[in-house]
């Protein structure tokens, strides 16, 4: 891990495209300002790791959780309503 020390309005880069500013500092809380393309993802760790449980969840679905999708409904001879008639 690198450590770096940086006053407020300081900056790091990363690679060409991400710039991390140190925004602002009160007491023992540090504001960082994110600026990298749009396509780079930038999630709060947090936030990421809560992703990737939802994610791996989400890979782990029972065959019967799913089972139908993708299937044509069944057809009856009337038309689907649109809710009731006046």
């Amino acid at each position: 891990m690198l450590v770096l020390s940086r006053q407020r309005d300081e900056s790091i880069m990363i690679g060409d495209n991400i710039v991390i500013t140190v925004v602002d500092i009160r007491g023992d809380k540090v504001r960082l300002g994110i600026n990298a393309p749009t396509e780079v993802p930038v999630h709060r760790q947090e936030v990421y790791e809560a992703i990737q449980r939802e994610n791996l969840r989400a890979s782990r679905l029972d065959p019967d959780d799913v089972r139908g999708v993708g299937k044509p409904l069944p057809r009856s001879g009337n038309r689907p309503s649109n809710g009731p008639k006046s």
